[in-house]
């Protein structure tokens, strides 16, 4: 299956390029104009076609599209690569406003042409752990989430686009880590309505400092939080429930193992991809066994959909609803 990826910098070299090689895509096209880029395109695939121009990129003979370029890019490749009809994965965010998703997913589904966006956080160990233990009714009935990205770099980077451009742009946390966040709470939880949110910037940039708090219909309050500027972070993950709290500290090591060249061959990681999980109940601390993430998963599951017809691995309804929660925190929040 020959895939085009739009895009060749962090999603596009260190995520989507190794994972869709591990899963037995031929990468085919890129796109960018960037000549580091390029350079670093041909040396990770040497026979790889490389374009400047969306129009012949699109037209490359591909069977796949992953559009991994900065957020404003986003709405118009997708909507080139929809009109073709080649089925589409976009990274998260789909798009910076509920009006570009929409204007997305009408046009996948005018054309019944596949189009999902890239929650691969969703498959963490920390979610798949999660999801088992709700399953298992461990942790009794849950009813509080509190899930982090939180980092300290009190220096933004004044060459990262995420760290300067207005929201308008595709710039901020809210439209990025907090993607991850409300995605995997509303897998885990169901649908949700925004109670409050802070959406502030720290360092004088986009915005670096951001909480959404939703409720969602199950009875479980999620508190979400993404911070730059975070000096003590807090547990990756701390699940409430009737009979005790899971707490994951670490953040999955799927990334790391990404960024130090690791490729998951066959669609899985030689090794478990894992991290230290365990259920608190008081003084008591129970070792919890966590399920080994793979977000080679994602496209496996995407390559299924498109030669079976079977479901996309994020549904477009999710993908929305995201959008909207993020547009609401926007919104009401607290200044």
């Amino acid at each position: 299956m020959r895939v085009g990826i739009s895009g060749y910098g962090l999603a596009g070299r260190v995520f989507h390029a190794p994972l869709l090689k591990g899963c037995g895509y031929e990468v085919a096209s890129i796109l960018t104009s960037n000549p580091e880029r390029i350079a670093q395109a041909k040396s990770d695939f040497p026979n790889v076609q490389i374009f400047s121009e969306l129009h012949t990129f699109l037209d490359s003979g591909l069977d796949l599209v992953v559009i991994a370029s900065s957020n404003v890019a986003h709405l118009p490749q997708t909507l080139g690569a929809l009109e073709r009809r080649i089925p589409t994965v976009v990274d998260k965010p789909m798009g910076r406003t509920v009006a570009e998703v929409k204007a997305m997913i009408e046009l996948s589904e005018k054309n019944q042409t596949l189009l999902t966006t890239f929650f691969n956080r969703r498959w963490d160990s920390d979610s798949l752990t999660i999801k088992k233990l709700l399953i298992s009714g461990e942790l009794g009935q849950p009813f509080r989430f509190d899930g982090r990205f939180e980092r300290f770099r009190p220096d933004r980077n004044l060459a990262s686009w995420r760290e300067n451009l207005s929201p308008e742009d595709g710039g901020g946390l809210l439209l990025d880590l907090q993607s991850h966040l409300i995605s995997t709470a509303l897998d885990y939880f169901g649908p949700a309505q925004v109670v409050s949110a802070s959406v502030r910037s720290i360092r004088g940039g986009a915005d670096d400092d951001v909480t959404v708090t939703l409720k969602h219909d199950s009875g479980v309050d999620s508190y979400l939080a993404a911070s730059a500027v975070s000096g003590a972070p807090g547990p990756r993950v701390r699940l409430l429930g009737t009979k005790g709290a899971l707490i994951i500290n670490e953040l999955d090591p799927q990334e790391d193992a990404l960024r130090a060249g690791q490729i998951p061959l066959g669609g899985m990681w030689s090794t478990p991809m894992t991290n230290s999980a365990a259920i608190h109940k008081g003084d008591q601390v129970i070792s919890v066994d966590s399920v080994p993430g793979n977000y080679a998963a994602f496209y496996t599951l995407v390559k299924s959909a498109i030669e079976s017809g079977s479901p996309a691995p994020v549904s477009l309804a999710d993908a929305l609803r995201v959008a909207e929660i993020i547009e609401e925190a926007r919104a009401i929040s607290v200044r």
